[in-house]
Formats: structure tokens, C-alpha cells, sequence
């Protein structure tokens, strides 16, 4: 049976950060890194937008803010260190009437109390920067960025085999029994044990925490998100990334533009309910998963605190028209000629009991195993730092 100082279940960006900043600290130990899938990257990690996000958002003084910031000077600096393309090319977050700048100026001192480099600006300024967008006034972050996470993972991986670490792919974790002194797994590839275990399995994070203990009380509940792309004689509509002000009443931070490292743009995304959890596609249907939502106490609270909210997202999936006009507060030019289908990602969302999605990272210690129970954005930008912090924790 193998032995290992440290196993990381989850081959995505957090997963990878972990084991490398593990291996940075404790370079005579040893790691492997356990993925399900043919190759790392491939769900959350694979699927996201690409964006280095800046921080701004984010609560002052929350896991968020701390290592959003943190997490995103590491990046930038692996990246240029490893020859890895990114672009610091910043985004506007836009106001488009009266109604709410309210909300935008709280989102700028949010920023000045998280440290953001950022600007608040008018019309005439925004339309130097992106002379296709709708607005009155807008918040520009000049520090945003955009890289190709999948690329980072690779590379991240390539570190830790070249180390002497393992990445087991194509092996699932069926089983896990704690003790005192170590932990044993049973895989589909075998069994192994180890010194300190680290659950980063994003989309199924709550099913290994559960192998572990029943005592993990959060639920994973997950909601797609629909793209599109604005066809190449379109795209120079939008120079890098524009957001819209974020409805205060519902947890997301709706359609958006981001252009990608390749320069392609992509459009979105709504935010419906995957009928799986690895449902990137209206008709992937998982009935276990699925009933397991809708049954869910927690998902039946936030469904009927947020049905109005969550039907215009529904709307906007089945009908193509709904989504331009979405986009069209935002960039008035566009045109539904102008955008084609894109690539869906799954956002691994915990919901609590009572109805709450769970806003901040969320990483528990229960002995000899640490669970990363909820990572959304800006997961990515922040993966070094968290990595760095769950390190820290481990013995």
C-alpha cells in the first residue's frame, strides 16, 4: 500500500496550488494529487472565464478579500515566471442610470477598503475605454486581468511530478477512514494512506467530506453557466471587460463581457440550476443529483426566496432573444447575428440549511483532513494563496 505525507483529492486550480505550495514548504516530503478525470483542470477550473479578478467585491477582512489580493500578485508572478500568457488589460464596472450608482459608489469604497487600484469615472472616460458600452458613470479597475487557468494547471502539475510528487488520474475515491495517526483511502486505482489529507473536490466536495465523517453539513448545489461569444467581426465591440453593477437582491453577478486570452469574447453567464452535477448542457440529467437538489431544504428555501430572479435566469437560457437583450443594457450595438454558442461551466455553490448560499471560501479542519467546501470565484485568482493557507494548517 503507498504512503504519502500528503494526499490532495481534486486535480482543479486549488487542488494543484495546494500540493505545490506543499511540496514548496515540505520539499522532502511526499504528495499526490488524486483526480477522477482523464486530465486536471477538467470541470470548474477548465470551464471558468479566465479572469484575474481584482478583489473589489469582496467583503473587507473575508477569505475573499485577503486572498483574492494575495492570491492574485502569486499568480501573476508564477505566470510570468513559467512563460504562461496573461493580460493585466483592467475592466469597467458599469452603472447605466441613476438607480444605480448607489450601488456602484458602495462597490468603489468596498475596493478603496480592500486596497484596489481603482477609479471612479464618467461617461466621456468610459467611452475612451470601451467606446461600445451603455452607462452614465463606471468604476474602472485597471488591475483586472485575464489568463488561461487550464494552462496554469498543467504547468502546476508538471512541478509537482517533476519534484517526485504523483498525480493520479483516472481514479476515484470510493472510501476514507481516518485514524488518529493516519488516513486510509480506498480508491478505484487501490488503496493508500496518508499523513494529511486535503479535499479540494469542488463539484463533489460535500460526497468526499462524507466518506470521511458524517458531521459535514454543507450541500453542494450546482448552477450552470450559459455562454455565448461574440462572432469574430463583433468583437472588437468590447476591448476587455465590462460588467454591469450587481443586483443586490440575488447572489450573482450577472451577464457580463470578457474577452479571453485568445481574444475571443465570451457573453454571460445566467445562472440556472444543473439538472447534474457535471451537467454543462440543458439535457445532461443526473436523477440522483437532481433529486437530491430539489430536495434539498436548503435549495427549496433559496428557490423561493429567488423564483422571480431564478425564472428570468430560466427565461434567458430557453431564449436566445431574452440574452441579447440582457447584453444590450450593457452594449447596445450588439446584435443576436453578432453571438454564437459557447462552452457552459458548473458553479459548485454550498447553500445552507437555511436557504443561504454560502458567499465566502469555506475550509474546515476535522483532524488529519482539511475540506475545501465552497471555492467560488474568485477561487482561481486566489488558488496560490489558498493553497498557501491551507499548507499553513497542515501538520
Amino acid at each position: 500500500m503507498d504512503s504519502f505525507d500528503l494526499v490532495v483529492v481534486g486535480g482543479g486550480v486549488v487542488g494543484l496550488s495546494t500540493a505545490y505550495r506543499f511540496g514548496q514548504k515540505y520539499p522532502d516530503r511526499s504528495i499526490a494529487v488524486i483526480e477522477k478525470e482523464p486530465d486536471v483542470a477538467h470541470h470548474q477550473t477548465g470551464h471558468n472565464s479566465g479572469v484575474l479578478h481584482s478583489g473589489i467585491y469582496y467583503k473587507p477582512g473575508s477569505l475573499k478579500a485577503l486572498n483574492c489580493r494575495a492570491g492574485k500578485q502569486a499568480m501573476e508572478e508564477f505566470c510570468a515566471r513559467e512563460g504562461i500568457q496573461h493580460d493585466i488589460c483592467g475592466k469597467v464596472i458599469v452603472a447605466l442610470d441613476e438607480s444605480e450608482l448607489h450601488a456602484l459608489l458602495q462597490i468603489f469604497q468596498r475596493g478603496q477598503a480592500n486596497g484596489i487600484n481603482s477609479e471612479l469615472i464618467d461617461r466621456e472616460r468610459l467611452l475612451e475605454l470601451e467606446p461600445a458600452a451603455a452607462g452614465i458613470r463606471a468604476i474602472h479597475v485597471p488591475e483586472a486581468g485575464i489568463v488561461n487557468y487550464g494552462q496554469v494547471c498543467k504547468r502546476l502539475a508538471e512541478i509537482i511530478t517533476a519534484a517526485g510528487g504523483k498525480i493520479l488520474l483516472n481514479t476515484r475515491v470510493v472510501d476514507i477512514d481516518k485514524g488518529d495517526d493516519e488516513v486510509r483511502l480506498t480508491t478505484t486505482g487501490g488503496q493508500c494512506r496518508a499523513k494529511q489529507l486535503v479535499n479540494c473536490g469542488g463539484l463533489h466536495c460535500d460526497r468526499v467530506a462524507k466518506l470521511a465523517s458524517d458531521t459535514c453539513n454543507t450541500k453542494i448545489v450546482p448552477f450552470r453557466g450559459e455562454y455565448y461569444q461574440l462572432k469574430p467581426g463583433a468583437a472588437n465591440l468590447v476591448n476587455n471587460l465590462i460588467y454591469p453593477v450587481p443586483n443586490p437582491a440575488f447572489p450573482f453577478l450577472g451577464v457580463h463581457f470578457t474577452r479571453m486570452i485568445d481574444n475571443s469574447v465570451e457573453c454571460g453567464p445566467n445562472a440556472v440550476l444543473a439538472f447534474a452535477r457535471e451537467g454543462y448542457t440543458k439535457t445532461t440529467i443526473n436523477p440522483y443529483d437532481l433529486l437530491e437538489s430539489l430536495t434539498y431544504p436548503g435549495f427549496i428555501r433559496l428557490a423561493a426566496k429567488y423564483w422571480r430572479e431564478g425564472l428570468g435566469e430560466m427565461w434567458r437560457s430557453f431564449s436566445k432573444a431574452a440574452f441579447v437583450r440582457a447584453l444590450q443594457r450593457l452594449v447596445p450595438a450588439i446584435r443576436s447575428d453578432d453571438l454564437e454558442a459557447a462552452p457552459a461551466g458548473v458553479r459548485a455553490q454550498a447553500v445552507g440549511r437555511d436557504g443561504k448560499m454560502i458567499d465566502d471560501f469555506q475550509i474546515q479542519r476535522d483532524g488529519r483532513l482539511i475540506h475545501v467546501l465552497n471555492a467560488p470565484s474568485p477561487a482561481a485568482t486566489a488558488s496560490l494563496n489558498i493553497g498557501r493557507h491551507i499548507v499553513e494548517q497542515c501538520d
